[in-house]
């Protein structure tokens, strides 16, 4: 009995050929596959002797296919060009050709090699080459100055993205110098009494007496130079002080307020700017339907700044340069209330000590006068 299967297509009978389980295998290339790949390629090169980039792990500057190119054809333009000068005896200003990457790689460094916080970073950016930093999703993206799309930062290399700047501006606050302040504190008198009560033993209380001493010596030289050795004086400058305070406070929260607007000021007048040829052409498009949808990004940045300066009711937009001024003068004033806020706390908090010190000190004698 013949058991193979019928062909259907010729009608007639032939061999059944079983399939090769092979045949029907598709390839999966996972991550672990490539990255297994990868290291095959690189111990197959140091075996024979080859020079091979590390392809385990990320390039700090990272450069397309693209971008090579546009190096390759921007050098040999540049050198065609000095070549020319110097057969004319004149000096070449630029020998390297960089890209807008690279220049933008170059400025980021810059400032990143400066900066310590996240707001400085993007602050300094803006001051000093006019680019725009945005985060979405966790990713940062670049917008140098007269482009209309921004630049990832996994474009750029791994130097650049959110991670690695955080660490770097992490690193450079702690290598920052902390300025010591002149002055200490002025130490609180400890109750031995209550002390006592929770169990310290007589050891303790030595010491402790010994604490008290010196704060009370410090706590008399301070009055002295305050001249405040009164107590209707030294609580009418704790008044004054306080009101100082708080005035300086709402002071520099108020600056700090101004200089938060005129950041967002400068972001919206900067993407104005950068998109309004996008919303011009949209009105001459043929198609507007298609060049909404290749222009969607510009767009709608361009939009949410029209609607920003008509919530803020400006016709006029400000200069980039005085806003960048605007922000400086703030910055300086801010800085100048901050210190006046700093220095008024500090004295603030001493005398309230000195006059908790004093109450405590004539409160314990009385108590050992009754004692006695």
């Amino acid at each position: 009995m013949n058991n193979t299967p019928p062909d259907t297509n010729s009608g007639q009978n032939t061999k059944y050929k079983p399939r090769d389980w092979r045949e029907g295998m598709k390839h999966s290339s996972t991550a672990q596959t490539m990255r297994h790949l990868r290291v095959e390629v690189m111990e197959l090169c140091e075996g024979t002797g080859l020079y091979q980039i590390d392809l385990l792990n990320g390039s700090k500057e990272r450069v397309s296919e693209a971008e090579y190119w546009a190096r390759r054809r921007g050098q040999q333009k540049l050198d065609r060009e000095n070549a020319a000068l110097t057969a004319a005896g004149q000096s070449p200003k630029q020998k390297k050709f960089e890209t807008v990457k690279d220049t933008l790689r170059k400025q980021i460094s810059d400032v990143l090699n400066v900066a310590t916080t996240s707001e400085d970073f993007s602050d300094r950016l803006m001051q000093r080459y006019g680019i725009t930093v945005k985060e979405s999703r966790g990713q940062l993206s670049y917008l140098p100055s007269g482009r209309t799309k921004f630049i990832r930062a996994k474009h750029l290399g791994d130097k650049f993205d959110k991670a690695e700047v955080l660490a770097t501006l992490t690193a450079n606050a702690a290598r920052k110098p902390k300025v010591q302040s002149k002055t200490t504190n002025l130490a609180k008198l400890i109750d031995i009494q209550a002390k006592l009560t929770e169990g310290k033993g007589i050891g303790y209380e030595r010491w402790a007496k010994k604490f008290n001493l010196k704060a009370m010596s410090q706590t008399l030289i301070l009055l002295q130079e305050k001249d405040l050795l009164n107590e209707d004086d030294l609580n009418q400058r704790i008044a004054e002080l306080e009101t100082k305070y708080h005035d300086s406070l709402a002071v520099v929260k108020d600056l700090e307020g101004c200089m938060k607007a005129n950041k967002e000021l400068r972001y919206h007048v900067a993407t104005y700017a950068n998109t309004k040829s996008a919303a011009q052409q949209l009105k001459t498009a043929k198609r507007p339907a298609a060049f909404e949808e290749r222009h969607r990004t510009e767009l709608t940045q361009y939009r949410a700044a029209a609607a920003y300066f008509k919530a803020n009711d400006l016709t006029k937009l400000p200069s980039p340069k005085k806003l960048e001024a605007e922000y400086a003068q703030l910055a300086s004033e801010k800085a100048k209330f901050y210190e006046q806020y700093k220095e008024t706390k500090e004295e603030l908090l001493k005398l309230k000590t000195a006059k908790q010190n004093v109450a405590s000190f004539f409160r314990e004698e009385e108590q050992t006068q009754q004692e006695r």
